[in-house]
């Protein structure tokens, strides 16, 4: 064995050693961590080289609308950037989307592998999760729609460098609290739980200075106009509007949605007073729907005035606070960001962990324990997109909040964020953290997975990731 190799064995590995405290090696392995199992392949080497990027966002409201909709509240989007650097690319998409289905992930990342050179591993598919759209499983002019702002943003690539920076905002609160007369869990703000207001900011600028892009991050459910059964963009649309409008029309601004599966906006009290009045309403014809939901504003009376003063005003809240949010990235991107890079490699991998999974056997939205019986495995996919130092965890699942906050802890990297409901959709319902099990939440009861496994499952196989493109 050479000197030479020997001098940057040990660099590699003094490195590692001072990144995590501890030693991991970034080969070959298979871990079983609390009832998950995955595997990992060794990966191929990463160059820094020059960074080109380009961005580009396309229309996708549907036409004609669904029946359930009654109208468009605002236009909803498919919005890209993708990077290149050293010969390798990779996109990052933010659709405004309840959810992505794994089918329209698949079809989307193949035809971008094959026709744009951008490897599926190298590619971030996030839903907004605004609950004012249609749910598409399969559709291909959904997909064509989709498609068309990656190989828009690949045209436009340019010489570029990128920063990364960090703010606060205020506008989530756990949404999971102890009703004050039936003592039990239920849905309201909860100042005092598990909550965090970091908003994680990439800028992607030319070598001037002049912006192309913004990546943003932050955790928070898009549920601000849900009742109204408009088409909605709902407070992620509202944001990266008003930042592209701030910055210039051809500046687009993708939000990835974080760990959001216990976060509702702040300010929330028009959904909670719209949905005792569908309480009442329902209850007058004989049916009960105190411990149930039905979707959207289904059974609303909105010839009641008190009604359509509320959906007014949640009209309104989205637009207040998707200005906040945004106000927040632009004050990152003027004030927060370090210094920008030119250079910067990028890597991708991903891979599945799988936990025990459960069927629940009653029904009930909150407050009383669930009864489940086993059942086959849950399936959760895992990304991990790396550009320079920059690090985005993926994970195809609503997840709570502390999840993420324990993978940025443990990351070996400052520059870590979350992003959820990311290339595909895993049957698992919401993914709880392993202490919210003794919670009667409506997310926890409805869970497939069994308490004890997905949070390290998630947290270590993301950090597993990091090591092996390293």
């Amino acid at each position: 064995m050479s000197k030479q190799f020997m001098n940057r064995s040990l660099v590699a590995a003094a490195q590692k050693l001072l990144a995590r405290l501890g030693v991991r090696f970034a080969a070959a392995r298979v871990l079983a961590i609390a009832g998950a199992s995955v595997c990992l392949a060794a990966p191929m080497a990463a160059h820094a080289g020059p960074l080109s990027v380009g961005a580009a966002k396309v229309d996708i409201t549907p036409s004609p609308l669904p029946d359930n909709f009654r109208g468009v509240l605002d236009p909803i989007y498919a919005r890209a950037i993708v990077v290149e650097s050293d010969g390798t690319r990779a996109a990052m998409i933010t659709i405004d989307a309840g959810g992505v289905s794994t089918d329209i992930w698949k079809e989307v990342s193949s035809r971008a592998a094959n026709e744009l050179n951008i490897p599926v591993d190298q590619m971030m598919l996030t839903a907004t999760h605004t609950h004012s759209v249609p749910y598409v499983r399969e559709n291909a002019a959904y997909v064509e729609l989709i498609y068309q702002s990656v190989k828009d943003a690949a045209a436009a690539l340019q010489p570029a460098r990128m920063a990364y920076g960090t703010g606060v905002s205020y506008i989530n609160v756990n949404r999971n609290i102890i009703d004050p007369e039936t003592r039990r869990w239920w849905e309201g703000p909860n100042y005092d739980g598990p909550t965090d207001k970091t908003v994680a900011v990439v800028r992607f600028e030319t070598p001037t200075g002049e912006p192309i892009a913004v990546y943003y991050n932050y955790g928070v459910h898009a549920v601000l106009t849900g009742n109204l059964d408009l088409i909605s963009g709902d407070l992620p649309g509202a944001t990266s509007t008003y930042i592209e409008e701030s910055l210039g029309a051809d500046v687009v601004a993708v939000y990835s949605n974080g760990a959001a599966g216990d976060q509702n906006p702040i300010y929330f009290q028009q959904t909670y007073d719209l949905r005792a009045i569908r309480i009442d309403d329902y209850a007058a014809r004989g049916e009960d729907i105190s411990n149930a939901m039905p979707p959207g504003g289904k059974g609303m009376d909105r010839s009641n005035p008190k009604v359509a003063k509320l959906m007014e005003q949640q009209k309104q809240m989205k637009l207040s606070m998707g200005q906040m949010l945004g106000e927040e990235v632009l004050h990152v991107m003027r004030r927060s960001l370090e210094r920008p890079v030119s250079d910067a490699s990028i890597r991708g991998m991903r891979k599945t962990v799988s936990c025990p999974g459960r069927v629940r056997l009653d029904k009930g939205r909150a407050g009383y324990a669930g009864q489940y019986e086993d059942a086959d495995p849950v399936d959760i996919q895992l990304s991990l997109l790396k550009i320079g130092d920059t690090v985005i965890g993926g994970v195809n699942g609503e997840v709570f909040t502390t999840i993420a906050q324990r993978f940025k802890q443990e990351s070996p990297y400052k520059h870590t964020m979350m992003t959820t409901l990311t290339n595909g959709s895993a049957r698992s319902g919401y993914i709880p953290n392993d202490a919210a099990y003794g919670q009667y939440t409506f997310e926890v009861i409805s869970s497939r997975l069994k308490p004890g496994c997905a949070e390290t499952a998630i947290v270590e196989g993301l950090v597993e990731l990091i090591d092996a493109v390293e």
